[in-house]
């Protein structure tokens, strides 16, 4: 049964109390007011990874990134890469037979030039995914999820129109994504929990649910149905949003860690200053704090509405005004400063995180390089693991559908949703498996050169936050309790020494 959905004015000053109010009291709830238990420190028998860092990153298919790897056209000029011996194969398009001229699509995919980087965003709404996807046949994108270049939104198509959606970038734009997975582990077999763009994917990140709404304000026409979150509507619990709200119910993550008094933060670029920009890949300002992005300002037990600043350093991860909830630099001074969290979320300002037209892969790639070779350096590198991953596909062409593991059976739900099959419960509009999307683990634990096939989702990061700190399951339908696990992608008996630094530009080692 759906949730009941209490509706409240929109933009008004008794909104943002209202905000505050009910954030202040449910923080009080879950901590009794005041300074959460200090975590025991490190002893025998603890996890393997003492730090785990997740740079969440902004739509972009499995294909999109990958579809030749490891071969790249190495035209002059661009940063060149070359292969390993015995670089593992993957589920793309060269090893699936699915490059021009043997694509079902109306267009043929294509290789986006480092030149091109730059592209037009693409349709990647909950039911026009679904469309795409036609029923398995994967033969539907131009149709539904393509964009060019047109008239009110202006962007750059190439000369392609909807036909763009079929691009892909190989390792002379990804260069450092793909020396990565040379050096550590990625997956090619890893989707969206659910259909849908930004706000489901994060959802699902932290809670593997996106149905609960408590509160919501303004028109939701698209963004919900029969309860459950499927578009982009921003954040109740924080005053930068600009739009139309909710606020969910039930658990996430961060009560989880939370109760087991585990550190733990999301540390997004932009959260101190929500007016803060810079010029993004399409040449126009972009604000670096997205609030859609942040997806614990969706619940008032792990929200900071006001984005106060932690009172200290020595109590970032830890429970205080900040709630969890910091800027990016707040994560470097917990680092400088040897008071790195356990569970660390990594945001990028909206210019450098991935998302077509207002940032791209040579923008995200500048913001993950720098990220990372700054991450090897630290103390607690030898026990640390970070995993690069997408919230959503943007729409764009990936030929491998998910395994529909939850149906629905909604209005906007399409063929390959609502017919008979598995369900997680009687919440509706919460279809998944969604698009396949890129995963990466970074790791002294990970194993090199290699590619996992296991089936995984984004709530299987999840799973691996609760099963690495014995926090248990969410509950109350989560896909957490279906998430195939990410250990076929460790080895924890032979740790390396080797660290791999790139430089930002290029995404080529750098060598010392």
């Amino acid at each position: 049964m759906a949730r009941v959905i209490e509706t409240v004015p929109a933009s008004t000053a008794a909104l943002r109390a209202a905000r505050r109010v009910l954030a202040a009291t449910a923080v009080a709830v879950m901590v009794g007011g005041g300074v959460g238990p200090t975590p025991a420190a490190a002893k025998d028998g603890d996890p393997k990874i003492q730090h785990l860092v997740v740079i969440f990153q902004e739509n972009v298919s499995f294909d999109h990134y990958f579809a030749t790897y490891p071969f790249a056209l190495n035209p002059p000029g661009e940063p060149a890469f070359q292969a390993e011996p015995h670089t593992p194969k993957v589920e793309n398009l060269v090893n699936a037979g699915l490059l021009a001229p043997n694509n079902p699509n109306a267009v043929q995919p294509f290789r986006l030039d480092r030149s091109q980087a730059d592209t037009c965003d693409q349709n990647h709404e909950y039911t026009a995914e679904q469309e795409a996807e036609d029923g398995g046949r994967m033969d539907k994108f131009v149709e539904f999820t393509g964009v060019g270049n047109g008239a009110a939104s202006p962007c750059q198509d190439y000369g392609r129109g909807p036909g763009l959606v079929m691009g892909y970038f190989d390792g002379n734009t990804v260069t450092a994504l793909w020396n990565y997975a040379q050096r550590f582990a990625m997956s090619d077999n890893f989707f969206n929990t659910t259909f849908g763009p930004s706000t489901p994917g994060a959802l699902n990140l932290i809670s593997g649910e996106t149905h609960g709404i408590l509160i919501s304000t303004g028109s939701l026409d698209g963004d919900v149905v029969e309860g459950s979150v499927i578009g982009d509507a921003q954040p109740f619990y924080d005053d930068c949003s600009t739009r139309e709200t909710v606020a969910m119910t039930g658990e996430n993550v961060g009560d989880l860690l939370n109760a087991k008094g585990v550190t733990w933060g999301w540390f997004q670029g932009g959260f101190a200053d929500c007016s803060a920009l810079h010029t993004g890949a399409d040449g126009n300002p972009k604000k670096d704090y997205i609030p859609h992005h942040e997806p614990f300002q969706y619940y008032a037990s792990t929200s900071n509405p006001l984005h106060l600043p932690p009172s200290s350093v020595d109590m970032i991860g830890h429970t205080d005004q900040a709630n969890h909830q910091y800027d990016l630099s707040d994560f470097w001074a917990a680092a400088d400063a040897g008071k790195l969290p356990a569970v660390s979320f990594l945001k990028a300002p909206g210019y450098q995180d991935g998302h077509a037209a207002y940032s791209s892969p040579l923008f995200e790639q500048q913001f993950l390089v720098e990220t990372i070779n700054k991450l090897q350096t630290l103390a607690e590198w030898s026990h640390m693991a970070v995993i690069i991953t997408y919230d959503d596909s943007d729409g764009w062409y990936d030929h491998v559908p998910g395994p529909i593991v939850n149906h629905s059976q909604t209005t906007a739900d399409a063929a390959i949703c609502n017919g008979a099959g598995p369900t997680l419960g009687a919440y509706e509009g919460r279809c998944g498996y969604g698009p396949r999307l890129p995963l990466l683990v970074i790791s002294p634990f990970a194993k090199q050169n290699f590619a996992g096939h296991p089936l995984t989702d984004q709530s299987s990061i999840l799973r691996f936050i609760e099963d690495n700190w014995s926090l248990g399951r969410i509950g109350d339908h989560s896909y957490d309790q279906l998430a195939g696990p990410l250990s076929n992608m460790f080895d924890f008996g032979n740790p390396r020494e080797d660290r791999l630094f790139l430089d930002p530009v290029t995404g080529q080692p750098m060598h010392h």
